[in-house]
Order: structure tokens, then sequence, then C-alpha cells
């Protein structure tokens, strides 16, 4: 616990189910539901609601378990922006969508019965699937694999899919795909760092593999992490040009998942940026844009926890994405476990 620190990381839930480690977790945009996937081979889903110790406090409880039918680790999770449809990206090479069976929009606050089925099974990569992701406006799904591709899967009515395109530009496993929050821009990192459809750009800075990305809130910049213990944020100065504006150190191994959330604070903030990995610390970062042009963005921690996962790895961070709890978010590691945090004053 960093004592000089303006916030710190308070523990909300701690929800034990998996089996095997916790690979992610992926709030829904329009409902109450946290869903997390794990190497057995399982989704899991637990609701949210205020409990009756004030408004603040949220109780977690486990709705549903998702046994995929995916035959090895499933990797990768993502919601739809409509949030009535979840992703599935797997080691089996495959990529599973999942609907739930009759549940009407009225009644549906994640806690209604409704089993989850398989929609649509997406076949394509070579090899182990490692991130799926869908574009702002729901109409394309993104996923990535160790076969070194990029698959662009446009997404039509009745789960039908179609295959738009196969980018092919990386020349080692593909970590990551992360699409801009409002463009149909998609990034994708491996041991170099791809700004990916046209591939109109490359942003070369980092020393060793990509793990993750994330875009900021109003899609102006563009985060990502490495091996080589840095995170650095990536500005977009001309349409198709970005530069690599801030570099920021504070972890002591491979930083695997970062997350920028909208934050709380100052109209000039742009937002949160959530950081983890290896070391099993998480960091939160406030990051804001200076008005002069040498320097383009400071950033200030504001929040440290070591061990969030005791002595595991810590493998996914998500900020919880609707309007109520900007502070909210939600971890998962190797112990199997998923964590729910939320940034507090100190």
């Amino acid at each position: 616990m960093d004592v000089d620190l303006p916030c710190k990381l308070e523990l909300i839930s701690d929800l034990p189910g998996h089996d095997e480690r916790a690979w992610q977790v992926a709030w829904n945009p329009t409902k109450p539901l946290l869903a997390s996937c794990s190497a057995d081979k399982s989704v899991r889903m637990y609701s949210y609601r205020p409990s009756d110790h004030g408004s603040k406090a949220l109780a977690f409880s486990h709705v549903g378990t998702i046994p995929t039918g995916h035959t090895k680790t499933v990797r990768s999770i993502a919601w739809a922006p409509s949030g009535k449809t979840l992703a599935t990206g797997s080691f089996d090479s495959n990529v599973g969508i999942w609907e739930r069976e009759d549940v009407s929009d009225s009644e549906d606050t994640g806690e209604t019965a409704g089993d989850w089925e398989c929609v649509t099974l997406l076949e394509g990569h070579e090899t182990e699937c490692k991130s799926v992701g869908y574009s702002g406006s729901g109409t394309l799904l993104a996923s990535c694999s160790r076969d070194k591709t990029v698959w662009i899967w446009e997404v039509k009515p009745d789960a039908d899919f179609e295959c738009m395109g196969v980018l092919m530009e990386h020349s080692q496993d593909v970590k990551c795909v992360a699409w801009h929050p409002s463009e149909e821009i998609l990034a994708s990192a491996s041991r170099s760092l791809h700004e990916d459809w046209f591939c109109f750009s490359t942003l070369s800075g980092h020393q060793s593999t990509v793990w993750s990305l994330a875009w900021s809130p109003r899609g102006s910049y563009l985060a990502s992490s490495s091996d080589d213990l840095t995170i650095r944020i990536w500005k977009r100065v001309e349409e198709h040009k970005w530069k690599s504006v801030l570099e920021l150190r504070g972890h002591e191994r491979s930083i695997y998942s970062i997350a920028w959330g909208v934050g709380k604070g100052a109209h000039e903030n742009l937002g949160w940026l959530a950081t983890t990995g290896g070391d099993g610390k998480i960091n939160v970062w406030e990051i804001t844009e200076t008005q002069h042009t040498k320097d383009y963005l400071s950033a200030k921690l504001l929040a440290r926890i070591s061990g969030a996962h005791d002595v595991s790895d810590v493998n996914s961070v998500s900020w919880c994405p609707r309007p109520d709890h900007p502070d909210l978010l939600a971890t998962a590691g190797d112990d199997g476990l998923v964590k729910v945090w939320r940034v507090v004053p100190s």
C-alpha cells in the first residue's frame, strides 16, 4: 500500500469458481453483468446490484456458467456493444458467438433465466486464437491468432458472419486486437505494434512483445504495454500518423493487460489508465493533456496495489463501462479468481 498516493484500490468482491487460471474479464456494456473466461474452457457470468449496505456498495452473484464446448482454453471474451452477444476466442483456434435464449429486452437485467447458446462458430485461424473484439458500431468483429493473422468478420443479421479480410502484416504471434471507440480503425499487437486494417501505420518503439492495447475514451490516443516493462502512449497527429508521446514505468515484470476508462475528475483529464501483469501489481494512472506541445501528456499515479491476486500473475484488467461506476474495475488472475475493485480516496 502506497501511503502517499491520493487514492487506493479497495477490494469489493472476490469471485471464485474457475478451476484453472482466469484469462480475461469483460463487463457487459448495457446490463449489470460481468463475464470471465478461463483455461477450464468455461465462461462464468456474474450479476451485480446495490447491496443493502448503502448506495456505493455492490453485491455480486454468480448467475450462470457456459461450458463453452471449446476443446481448449478460452483465452478471450468480448461483448457486442448491444450487450446481447458474447464472443469467445479459444486456443482450439475457433471463435464462438453466444446469445441468450428466450429473453425479452424488458426483463433482461442479467439475472433472468435463459441459457446462453452458441449460435455460430467461426473457423479460419490455423492455431490458438488470442483475442477477439467488436467494433464500436457492432458491425465488425476482429480475431487474432498465433498463426500471425488478424481476421475481420462482418456481423450480419441472424448470427451470420462474413469474412471481410485476413490481415497478414504481422511476422509473429498476434496477442491483441483493439478497435477505436468510434471509427473503424483496428489496432493489433505482436512483437511489433501494428495500426491495422489497411495497415496504414506501424508503430515501432517497444523492444519486445506487446501484450495489450487500449484506446483513450475519446480515441485520440492509443496505449500499449509490453514485455519491455513500459507502457507507451501514442498520439494521433495526422489521420494516418501516430507519435509516441509518453512512456510510463511502474512494473517489474511483463505488463499483460491495460485498460483506459473515463475515470473521474476535471475535463482536461483524459481518463484513468489501469495496468497490470506478471508482478501481480495494479497501477492506476490519471492521464492529463498538457498545454505545451513539447510534452503532450502528463501522468500521475493515483493508486497502486501489490499482490492483487496474492502471488499469482494478473492476466486482465477492465473498467466498468457503466456511467454510474467509472471507478470500478475487475481483474482476472492465474489463481482462477476474478476480483472487483473500486478506486477510493486514501
